[in-house]
């Protein structure tokens, strides 16, 4: 078995990163604000730091001090956790005072001490970010920050840009590409002309990888209902990018995991933590111990029994006494005391008198006979064994005598019955067919009926599980006799009806069903019969066939585990699920997004970039979504980004360095006379709205 160990998480971090060593206010601040991870650091820094785009503001418990906490320093406590705020919201950027926040930490990192930050900053943010979340974070630098300068870039388009070697300014002569770059909360379909992005035939599909993890959690939680522990979020994304895989074709895929052993190949075991229960080994001292303390135990609750009996006895005997002297005494009252009398004592009439006289007589003639036998007054242990195997013995003869006569009985009566069917089956055996198939689909009927049903009361918010407490509380409430009359000896009534028995079967759902029994014997016999006689009937057709295709199909979709098998029961299968989470790329509407799919907005040129970009099969999934639309003789360009998690600081590392990213910067000046919404037009940035326009040879249109 392919089994994975669900990686255990790795302890926060007990200290900062070195602070970065910088003051030159001319190298510039490059801030990639994604909605998972946010990086930051000086241009010229070969890497940025980087850290979970994720603040709480949590009040320390011993000092009961307020502490602000960024990044991985959030899992220093379960507290923390509860009150974790990230700035986005899906894919757009409203909270900005988790921003506010995010920002102060990563200007302290960068040790600048300084009131206001004296560094252009490089900024990313979303395609066709809403302008009202770029005028908040222009006004947050610009008023707050006191920045010299600003731009925005769009982080797909860096991306793209970090992946070529040359140094030069792109605009209008640039290469042409699809740039495809997979987000949290969307994924992006930018089209690039000759080094310039058009920005009015941009897509943007409402999927991402946050959707397709709680897609996956969801289906998990689904499968495993009453899993032993709580599957996290962070689980679930790290199953996502370890196990799933876009498929070539999804159908084709499904048809082939019909088929068990398939499923079983394609099967990926999650083994979750888990704690084998110890047992305590005792020595045979201990155990003979343990026998006699159990034996003593025993024969103390043997005297306890016999002095119950005992006192039962004598209070049968007293009320019996009591009923006759009621009974003598008839004569002295009228007819209309006498009824007033026999009501008071919990009796209808004098039938109902002399009938719980005869029952207390009855049974204290019973009681002893039985003690009259000294069963428990005369004779040791052993002697009582003996005495009990003496009469299992006698009652084991007797019921095989009765037993033996009811099945002559049984075999007179079913002779005869074959000799009937076999009648009819000779003068038509078309009808009689039709008439044990219809047999057939009934039995079977009944015993799925009784399996859903089954199935049912496991979940307390169906009907069947409501029906069932509704019984329980009828039986509560059982009010057939007074209970005066109950207290005095009266007959209940309960069992006199054969229709009172067939309570219990529906209140009990673990104790196997005699009538499932016996519509399985039933069946059996009818199916025996059909492949005797009837030609057309086949082995497949059987019912244990097709229970057992099924069984085999559902057992290696989701294995079932014996109850004592805790490493078993602490496991994950993932087979369909590997494929299926992936498919909302292409199908999101099988995951309720009303959307087009990723093959529906791309053409060839395709560059990718993201985290899902690296999963199994996307390259040869989009090759084979690509080719029905695209000549014959024509190649299909796909890259995927070598680092799709640095290749945008790479990008945007290159564009700050470059010489003329001063001319694609909102200054200060700028901002206090256009406003924060506004940005200068350039290549890689999202002009959707007013713009600042830039002279001609600037090298950025």
């Amino acid at each position: 078995m392919n089994i994975t160990r669900l990686p255990t998480p790795s302890p926060p971090p007990t200290s900062l990163e070195p602070f970065a060593q910088y003051n030159n206010g001319n190298v510039p601040i490059l801030i990639d604000n994604g909605s998972t991870n946010i990086r930051w650091g000086f241009a010229d820094r070969e890497r940025p730091f980087q850290g979970p785009n994720v603040i709480a503001k949590y009040k320390e418990r011993k000092t009961n001090k307020p502490l602000l906490l960024f990044g991985k320093g959030v899992d220093l406590d379960s507290g923390s956790k509860a009150q974790a705020k990230t700035p986005w919201e899906g894919d757009v950027l409203l909270n900005f005072d988790a921003l506010e926040n995010a920002l102060d930490c990563c200007f302290t990192h960068l040790n600048i001490s300084t009131p206001t930050v004296e560094h252009p900053v490089l900024m990313t943010e979303r395609l066709a970010s809403p302008l009202h979340s770029r005028a908040l974070t222009s006004e947050l630098m610009f008023e707050l920050y006191r920045v010299p300068s600003l731009a925005y870039c769009n982080d797909g388009l860096m991306s793209y840009y970090g992946s070529f070697p040359e140094k030069k300014n792109w605009g209008w002569g640039g290469p042409t590409a699809l740039i495809v770059s997979f987000n949290t909360a969307s994924t992006s379909v930018i089209p690039l002309v000759t080094g310039s992005a058009v920005m009015g035939h941009a897509k943007r599909i409402p999927w991402g990888g946050s959707h397709a993890s709680d897609y996956l959690l969801k289906l998990v939680q689904l499968k495993y209902s009453n899993f032993s522990t709580r599957v996290t979020p962070p689980q679930s994304t790290w199953m996502l990018h370890n196990f799933c895989e876009f498929a070539t074709d999804y159908t084709a895929v499904l048809r082939n995991l019909q088929d068990p052993l398939k499923m079983r190949e394609a099967d990926r075991i999650v083994q979750f933590p888990f704690v084998q229960p110890v047992y305590e080994e005792k020595t045979e001292e201990e155990l003979s111990r343990l026998a006699e303390k159990r034996k003593e135990q025993g024969r103390k609750l043997q005297e306890l029994a016999a002095k119950t009996r005992v006192e039962k006895l004598v209070q049968k005997e007293t009320d019996l006494r009591d009923l006759l002297d009621l009974r003598e005494s008839r004569s002295d009252f009228s007819k209309r005391e006498w009824v007033i009398k026999l009501q008071e004592e919990g009796f209808d009439d004098d039938a109902g008198l002399e009938e719980t006289i005869k029952k207390y007589e009855s049974d204290l003639k019973k009681a002893r006979k039985k003690e009259a036998e000294g069963e428990d007054v005369t004779l040791d242990e052993d002697g009582l064994k003996e005495k009990r195997k003496q009469r299992l013995m006698k009652a084991g003869f007797e019921a095989r005598v009765r037993a033996k006569k009811e099945k002559e009985r049984e075999k007179a009566e079913r002779e005869a019955e074959e000799r009937k069917e076999e009648e009819e089956r000779e003068m038509d055996l078309g009808g009689w067919s039709r008439r044990m198939r219809q047999e057939q689909e009934t039995l079977i009927g009944k015993i799925k009926d009784r399996a859903r049903r089954k199935a049912a009361l496991g979940d307390r918010k169906s009907a069947a599980a409501q029906a069932r407490m509704k019984s329980i509380a009828n039986l509560a409430n059982d009010d057939r006799m007074p209970k005066k009359k109950r207290k005095g000896g009266g007959e209940d009534l309960f069992g006199a009806d054969d229709d009172d028995w067939a309570i219990y079967r529906k209140i009990n759902t673990t104790a196997p069903s005699s009538d499932e029994e016996d519509d399985l014997n039933q069946l059996s016999m009818v199916e025996s019969k059909l492949l005797a006689h009837d030609p057309t009937f086949t082995q497949k057709e059987t019912h244990a066939s097709i229970t057992t295709q099924r069984s085999a199909l559902i057992s290696a979709f989701r294995p079932i585990y014996d109850e004592g098998d805790i490493e078993g029961n602490m496991r994950i299968h993932l087979n369909v699920e590997r494929w299926r989470v992936c498919e909302g790329w292409f199908s999101p509407s099988m995951a309720g997004v009303d959307s087009a799919g990723l093959a529906e907005v791309i053409s060839n040129n395709i560059y990718l970039t993201g985290g899902p970009s690296k999963m199994p099969g996307l390259e040869a999934r989009l090759h084979a979504a690509l080719r029905p639309n695209i000549r014959t003789d024509t190649n299909i360009g796909i890259t995927i980004a070598e680092d799709s998690a640095l290749n945008t600081w790479k990008g945007m590392q290159k564009l700050a360095l470059g010489e003329r990213f001063d001319r694609i910067c909102v200054t200060r000046e700028d901002y206090e006379e256009h406003g924060g919404e506004r940005v200068k037009r350039w290549w890689g940035c999202n002009w959707n709205g007013g713009f600042i326009a830039l002279p001609w040879g600037a090298g950025y249109h």
